[in-house]
């Protein structure tokens, strides 16, 4: 994907009307979604284009929360049933769990037309978390804790080595380790607090990927910018060239708010003249 159009999600500016939040919780990897206002074309818009980002991102799972949106004839139930097919056509599945009021129009169509297994509604948000709970956990996933000093980034190459060789992910390693490294050069820089680095595998066979994730306490999503040159040209430490690597190295990335900052990911899959080790 080109530079200029990442997957970035932002905070909510202000209190509005109508306005579509997600938010990842970084230790469950589950993205909760919330959806306020009257239902229309304009947030239609906005909660389509949030939950391409989201499934993008290949969460755990999505807990959509329609608590607060207004929809007395059930028009966007389309939307929600397309997502959970979607959810569950992906490799590894993504469990959606929609949250909606069970006397509503909306839960009522819901019902009506998506009784089929990968739909399941929940009263509350509360309940959601408790059923997406370590109900499909990652096979393949590592941890890091790392402070935001210059040795994190190599440390983190390590992490990415470690799991290439153990999943037989060595032919994405090389891409891997330089989408982590600016990643975590980019946390230590930008927001310099703690960083939490987790690494996990999607998917399995000539299709499997890695998902590469960098949580931090800051909450300025990160921005490419043009980067610029010096009298010898761009250089590494150029502003904004980081994030043109990991567009260039990785199949897509991204970033969202979490609870108490944010989180940067990646996902590194193979490509036509790659070959499996």
């Amino acid at each position: 994907m080109s530079a200029g159009s990442p997957h970035l999600i932002g905070w909510s500016g202000g209190v509005v009307a109508e306005s579509v939040l997600a938010v990842i919780d970084a230790d469950t990897a589950v993205i909760e979604l919330s959806v306020w206002g009257g239902w229309d074309r304009r947030l239609s818009a906005q909660a389509r284009t949030v939950l391409d980002k989201c499934l993008a991102e290949h969460p755990t799972g999505v807990i959509v929360d329609l608590h607060h949106l207004r929809d007395p004839h059930a028009v966007s139930a389309p939307l929600w049933l397309t997502a959970c097919s979607q959810g569950a056509a992906m490799e590894p599945p993504i469990v959606i769990a929609v949250c909606v009021p069970a006397a509503t129009p909306l839960a009522r169509r819901l019902r009506r037309l998506g009784a089929r297994d990968w739909l399941v509604l929940y009263a509350s948000v509360p309940q959601a978390r408790a059923a997406l709970a370590g109900a499909h956990p990652l096979p393949d996933r590592m941890h890091l804790a790392l402070p935001p000093d210059s040795a994190a980034a190599v440390q983190a190459r390590s992490l990415v080595t470690e799991a290439c060789a153990g999943w037989g992910l060595r032919h994405l390693c090389e891409r891997a380790r330089l989408v982590i490294s600016e990643l975590v050069v980019n946390a230590a820089e930008h927001a310099g607090t703690d960083i939490e680095v987790i690494v996990s595998s999607r998917g399995a066979g000539a299709g499997a990927a890695l998902h590469l994730a960098v949580y931090d306490g800051g909450t300025v999503l990160p921005r490419v910018r043009d980067p610029v040159p010096g009298p010898l040209g761009p250089s590494l430490s150029d502003r904004g060239l980081g994030l043109r690597i990991v567009s260039a190295a990785a199949s897509s990335w991204g970033a969202l708010p979490a609870r108490g900052g944010k989180l940067v990911w990646a996902i590194v899959r193979s490509r036509p003249e790659e070959a499996l080790w």
